[in-house]
């Protein structure tokens, strides 16, 4: 049955890479119809916020398939990133990047990569909030939850499952983060106990990005958290040639999107340079999500073919490894010449027939621990009030001497996670620098900080006085930007202490 797919051709070097994809499906005569939407910056500049006029999010839901071309995203402001809109909406958790050397038809120094990386796709710090918060600070909000850590890692060991591979590395930032990331390392720990046949292991993620880019045939599959995600799937894609070879999967449950991994690179768009192999690649994942096996063997077979017998565009081009530099067009009609050949020396692929879809489309049984934890006794002790101070430390020291409260008593002055007061050591007061500074304030008689500490019922705060600080604050013509609640989960504090503490 023929299945409808939708298209978007985006910007920059887009139209041009999915003219030469489209071009090959069709040769290939992969069982597609397209239906083209418009996306990105046109749309944008026509009032339409999320990049996807109305009547493109109706066919998406129709096809629930997309192939997407490169768009613009403006750096430093201007509109949100259309991918991160389409993530999020569309319920795409897990974005696949597989990457693989050509060697030695592509200059690498490591010819026997073959690296996955799996990277969560709706959360962290790609939620995209942010304020500023006074004159000179600004923050960024990174959100992880319990259910989006358990959904990426368990499709990581199904994805090593389904696809014959050994291990699966964890790549987090825990020894800093220590809620957030760790969070993420504790969910990894967890969910590799069910999967003992698949061998797995953790690294920091500065230290993993450094051995990712000297010894990355010693990895297989990594999952990790989205900024860490995209960052790492650039230098691994780079690694293995050019950045412009790679191709991405973004899956959710109802919904999949395919494309490059890498940008609309506008200096070159229109002068037929751009290289089409990473949305190709992409095209071939979406043909095996789509059932369509056979096919996008047909195609990638003929690219690596292409690729072996020195067709190369000029980002790959090597006077000593390539045998012709090529154009946009020139090139997708040296793949459209190959189909039927496999490469003879680089791998063909191989079709799973026992996995039916190589792991693009997730199990929709898998069961999410998640659902059967109970909910954690929560009990509010205090809050940290952000507030925006222009004056002398010792000023904001003599204010809060003179407030009184039943219920709450400051416990701790920190800026930027730095303790200011108390002091362990009076002799080490760190250099005050005016802005924002948070009053951490606890409920009297609360410590806090143990995690066997008994709390009164009697002693627990309320919203109201929280409040009711608040207006004291607000009578003291304090300037308070925000607050973040206290809370202990079954007596175990759900905040980090101060550095220094």
């Amino acid at each position: 049955m023929t299945k409808t797919i939708t298209v978007a051709y985006g910007d920059g070097i887009g139209p041009e890479i999915m003219d030469s994809t489209l071009e090959i499906l069709k040769e290939a005569k992969a069982d597609v119809k397209f239906n083209i939407i418009e996306v990105g910056k046109n749309v944008y500049e026509r009032g339409f916020n999320s990049g996807l006029m109305p009547s493109a999010w109706e066919d998406l839901n129709s096809t629930r398939v997309l192939l997407k071309a490169p768009i613009t995203t403006p750096q430093g402001g201007g509109y949100k990133s259309l991918n991160v809109t389409m993530r999020k909406k569309l319920g795409l958790f897990a974005n696949v990047r597989p990457v693989a050397s050509f060697h030695p038809f592509i200059t690498t120094k490591f010819p026997g990569m073959d690296v996955v990386i799996i990277r969560e796709n709706e959360e962290d710090l790609y939620a995209g909030i942010e304020h500023r918060q006074t004159d000179q600070t600004y923050q960024c909000l990174k959100l992880v939850t319990r259910l989006g850590c358990e959904k990426i890692i368990r499709y990581a060991f199904e994805y090593a499952i389904s696809n014959g591979r050994k291990k699966v590395s964890c790549f987090s930032k825990d020894n800093i983060m220590k809620m957030t990331d760790g969070l993420f390392h504790k969910v990894f720990d967890e969910i590799a106990k069910e999967y003992p046949e698949i061998k797995n292991d953790h690294y920091i993620i500065d230290i993993g990005t450094a051995r990712l880019a000297a010894k990355p045939e010693i990895f297989d599959v990594i999952v990790t958290m989205n900024l860490y995600g995209d960052i790492i799937s650039d230098v691994v894609a780079e690694t293995s040639g050019s950045v412009g070879l790679a191709g991405s999967a973004n899956i959710g449950k109802d919904y999949a999107m395919f494309e490059a991994i890498h940008g609309s690179a506008p200096d070159i768009a229109g002068k037929d340079m751009a290289n089409p192999t990473g949305l190709l690649h992409g095209a071939v994942m979406m043909l095996i999500h789509i059932g369509q096996s056979e096919v996008a063997k047909a195609i990638r077979d003929a690219l690596y073919k292409t690729i072996e017998d020195g067709f190369h565009t000029p980002d790959v081009y090597n006077e000593k490894t390539s045998k012709k530099k090529v154009g946009t067009k020139e090139f997708t009609q040296a793949v459209i010449a190959r189909l039927g050949q496999k490469p003879e020396k680089l791998p063909e692929m191989l079709i799973n027939q026992k996995a039916g879809n190589p792991s693009q489309q997730p199990r929709n049984d898998l069961r999410l621990a998640t659902d059967d934890l109970p909910l954690a006794t929560k009990s509010l002790i205090g809050f940290d009030l952000f507030i925006d101070w222009q004056q002398e430390f010792d000023d904001l020291l003599a204010m809060l001497k003179q407030m009184e409260s039943e219920k709450l008593e400051v416990k701790m002055i920190s800026a930027k996670g730095l303790v200011l007061w108390p002091l362990i050591d009076k002799h080490m007061m760190p250099n005050y620098l005016k802005g924002l500074t948070v009053l951490r304030f606890i409920g009297k008689g609360i410590t806090g900080k143990s995690s066997n500490e008994i709390i009164d019922s009697n002693k627990i705060i309320l919203h109201s006085d929280i409040i009711e600080m608040l207006s004291i604050m607000n009578q003291k013509k304090i300037d308070f930007v925000k607050y973040e609640g206290l809370y202990l989960f079954d007596g175990k504090p759900g905040y980090t202490s101060g550095q220094g503490e």
